[in-house]
């Protein structure tokens, strides 16, 4: 497929596009994780240096990764190097188009467990299981399903079947239709929750908690946590928004599309606190309880509400929702690969690639019961799966795709794909050329746990990077100019 061919498969629309991509987004670490880092780490203070991390990381490279897909009009491997060969840049670029599907692929394989949680407590809160029980005796409950392999394994399998079956209709059928009612549904139940909260809950102790501005409680961490958080919830370098693009009609703004999902993600998030967080304070229960929050501490406070298991069954279908949005997007890009370069039917191609995924899910679920005792360096198989992918192959991804649309790619393919101002197009290219690459160092550093920098260090941190990064566009003529090529030293 030529580099400016039309795909077999388009968007129906723009919104199409835009409520697949934020389902892609919108996950597990919005509904609780996001709201919970907000409190934390200094409330408006954070969520405001997370909106500037959003502007200056995420809506940069998302911009970028929608545009290679649309000129690449392929999967991510597909794609990288149908612009690499535009370009006349090195063929291997194409080895991050198989590292950002991989890791797509490796995040499901564990995330499939995770959604497991919620569609089995989507049917606890139904079926009334959870009322009467105590925290301890919740926690008993939790530990008693990830202990049973048939159980746990049984909801990684219902999420992977309830996946690919959408995957395997298509990007039309399936994909966009099953998020047109997806994400608006999943709006309304928080809405109806935030109401709730409105009226039943400590909102005002919510709120505050939520954005009130406290910069003295805003430390480096904080900023690292912001900075990681805008990076890894619009689900960049994993394929999804990469092969997402690749769907896109041409004339749809990338920019104005880019900038409403990044809002629309911002605000599923803020939204999930408001609902969420008046109710736990109303029940004098910790914020900061991490996973246990949803399944063992926030049920109970359902079974003290009036029409608690209305709300609750109301709150799992939410979750669980948002758990098989992201997980469509996570295997899209490999499903594509297989039906560009295997020569298979999109029914065939989902099936298989939901089979080995559903294979790799399960060594990951037995890391809670039967393999406990199977580790390797002090970590379960779940364990690496979650370490290779969030600390090592999504940032090395997201610097890749930075260097490509800042340094490799010419200017004339990107600028004719973004569609921006001349003004608006330097900008673009700064942030992606300088701003994205040093954000996301930080991010990798930080995750690698090998600096610990306090907050008045970044700056001089950040500085020496700019000036290395000058200093290498000033002496290498390799660097200079919208037509710069970087080629891999590998040959």
């Amino acid at each position: 497929m030529t580099a400016r061919q039309q795909p077999k498969n388009l968007w129906i629309s723009r919104w199409g596009f835009i409520l697949a991509a934020t389902g892609s987004a919108v996950g597990l670490g919005n509904i609780w994780k996001f709201p919970y880092i907000t409190g934390e780490y200094g409330g408006g203070a954070f969520v405001l240096v997370y909106l500037a991390c959003i502007l200056a990381v995420g809506v940069p490279v998302m911009m970028a990764e929608i545009a290679f897909g649309r000129r690449g009009r392929g999967s991510p491997i597909e794609a990288i190097a149908n612009l690499a060969r535009e370009a006349g840049a090195s063929p291997l670029w194409k080895v991050f188009g198989w590292m950002a599907m991989l890791a797509g692929f490796m995040i499901l394989s564990f995330y499939v467990v995770v959604a497991g949680w919620s569609f089995s407590y989507l049917w606890k809160m139904a079926s009334g299981s959870l009322s009467g029980h105590g925290v301890a005796e919740l926690g008993g409950i939790f530990e008693a399903g990830n202990a049973n392999p048939w159980a746990l394994g049984g909801w990684a399998t219902l999420v992977t079947v309830v996946t690919m079956l959408i995957v395997g209709r298509g990007v039309q059928e399936g994909v966009e239709k099953s998020v047109r009612w997806m994400m608006p549904g999943m709006v309304i139940m928080l809405l109806i929750m935030i109401g709730y909260a409105l009226t039943s809950g400590n909102f005002s102790a919510g709120f505050h908690f939520l954005f009130d501005f406290d910069v003295s409680r805003l430390s480096s961490e904080g900023v690292l946590a912001a900075l990681g958080h805008a990076f890894f919830t619009l689900s960049l370098a994993s394929g999804a928004i990469l092969t997402y693009g690749s769907y896109l009609p041409s004339g749809t703004s990338i920019a104005r599309t880019t900038f409403t999902v990044a809002i629309a993600d911002t605000l599923v998030a803020l939204m999930a606190g408001l609902a969420i967080f008046p109710i736990i304070f109303a029940n004098g229960m910790d914020p900061s309880s991490g996973p246990g929050l949803i399944f063992m501490s926030l049920p109970v406070a359902f079974n003290q509400m009036p029409f608690g298991q209305l709300f609750g069954v109301l709150f799992f279908a939410m979750l669980s929702i948002a758990a098989l949005t992201s997980a469509i997007s996570m295997i899209e890009a490999t499903v594509a690969w297989l039906s560009e370069n295997r020569n298979m039917s999109r029914t065939k191609a989902s099936w298989l690639a939901g089979s080995v995924l559903w294979l790799v899910a399960m060594f990951a679920m037995l890391s809670f019961n039967l393999g406990a005792d199977w580790t390797l360096a002090g970590k379960h198989f779940f364990d690496w799966l979650d370490y290779l992918t969030s600390r090592w192959m999504m940032p090395i991804g997201g610097i890749a795709m930075a260097l490509l649309a800042g340094f490799v790619f010419k200017s004339s393919m990107l600028r004719d794909e973004l569609d921006l101002s001349e003004g608006g197009y330097r900008i673009w290219l700064f942030m992606i050329r300088y701003v994205s690459p040093i954000c996301i160092v930080a991010i990798f550093i930080d995750a690698l746990g090998v600096a610990a920098l306090s907050l008045e260090d970044w700056p001089y941190f950040l500085g020496a990077i700019v000036l290395a990064c000058g200093a290498g566009e000033t002496l290498s003529p390799r660097l200079r100019g919208p037509r710069v090529v970087i080629r891999l030293p590998v040959r």
